[in-house]
């Protein structure tokens, strides 16, 4: 039997989006994208996501060209401006251990922690592109040994934050008697990761706040989140699962489906096939030869994080209804991507969350009365 509470017994599933900090929009497709990479549009994007329910941003990682991102923000020093534009959203800064040194890192984030009031989290990239290490000199590790790297980085990070006098003996860092002021104000930055593969999940278990998984079935998802919290549960620790989804709400199922048919045709072959190519190197990298994109098709592949999978695309109340089944298989945040950010992100938030918070009132409606 799951271990895993109904939806109505937990607290209300949050709503993250990804910061479109890189050009190309959030499909590898030649269809209209009506999004912008550029710093006035986000902080625009990043305020009609407060004010339209949404609790987190993912500022995203990218370090060279390619897959139709031609151009990169770094993400530190775009999620302040996003901070500084907004009063209650909280956003998570993708850092990636070994361009990143850990005590560069929890300095950088205690610093944005102090200043922005505790609203800055932070997900650790375990790998990406072997290309992008490659072109900035960085080693390229085994899968395994970058989950090995990222799980140091984090019991660095945690340290420095907690400790005064930190030491570290690990095979990648080490750290004595490091002491760091100020540190961050409490409760101490959240900690995301990515990942699916056996080395991911058992990361998390082990010392991550959150686990971000590629978009998938609410059956798959299940088999995922039992998995990980039982392995946390013998370890002590507690872990909050995050979903990927790409969201295409519209009046009707028909107009949904048909902008997706619409992503799909107009996708470009040559660059969903270069990212398939890169991408080999993550889940089916790993020694069960499972994990992210690892059983991803060409038509998953046009959304980074197998988006579509998750399908939220219909109407909103059944986009509202396939959550509230994401979130009973054990998700506790939705990570979404839109065609349009500026208008879908307020649409969503307008017309799809009102429907989620709905449904959950009603289930523990429901729940009360047995």
């Amino acid at each position: 039997m799951s271990s895993i509470p109904l939806s109505s017994e937990r607290e209300p599933v949050k709503f993250a989006y990804w910061v479109p900090n890189v050009s190309g929009g959030l499909v590898i497709s030649n269809i209209e994208q009506r999004t912008s990479w550029d710093i006035d549009y986000n902080r625009e994007l990043a305020q009609i996501a407060e004010n339209n329910g949404f609790d987190y941003a993912l500022s995203q990682i990218r370090f060279t060209a390619g897959y139709g991102a031609d151009n990169q923000h770094e993400p530190v020093t775009f999620s302040q401006a996003l901070l500084a534009a907004t009063e209650r959203l909280k956003v998570i800064v993708a850092l990636l251990p070994g361009p990143w040194n850990p005590a560069v890192a929890a300095k950088q984030i205690a610093t944005i922690n102090n200043i922005y009031g505790g609203r800055v989290a932070v997900n650790v990239v375990s790998g990406w592109f072997r290309g992008e290490f490659t072109a900035i000199g960085e080693p390229w590790l085994d899968h395994d040994e970058r989950y090995r790297r990222s799980e140091e980085f984090i019991r660095s990070l945690r340290g420095i934050w907690t400790q005064d006098a930190f030491t570290f003996r690990g095979d990648f860092y080490r750290f004595s008697d490091y002491s760091l002021k100020p540190k961050p104000i409490d409760p101490q930055p959240e900690i995301f990761q990515g990942g699916s593969s056996r080395a991911a999940r058992d990361m998390a278990a082990r010392v991550s706040d959150w686990y971000f998984t590629n978009g998938n079935t609410p059956a798959e998802i299940k088999k995922q989140v039992d998995d990980i919290r039982a392995k946390a549960a013998a370890n002590g620790h507690a872990v909050k699962v995050g979903v990927n989804a790409f969201a295409i709400a519209r009046d009707t199922e028909e107009e949904a489906k048909a902008v997706l048919a619409e992503i799909i045709a107009k996708a470009n072959p040559e660059a969903v096939q270069g990212f398939a190519h890169e991408v080999k190197n993550a889940g089916k990298a790993s020694p069960e030869g499972e994990g992210n994109w690892a059983k991803s098709s060409f038509e998953d592949l046009v959304q980074y994080n197998d988006g579509f999978r998750s399908n939220l695309i219909g109407t909103p109340q059944q986009i509202a209804e396939r959550i509230v089944a994401l979130k009973d298989a054990g998700a506790d945040l939705i990570l979404l991507g839109f065609l349009h950010f500026q208008e879908e992100v307020e649409f969503f938030g307008k017309h799809v969350i009102p429907l989620v918070r709905e449904l959950e009132a009603e289930r523990s409606l429901a729940v009360a009365a047995e």
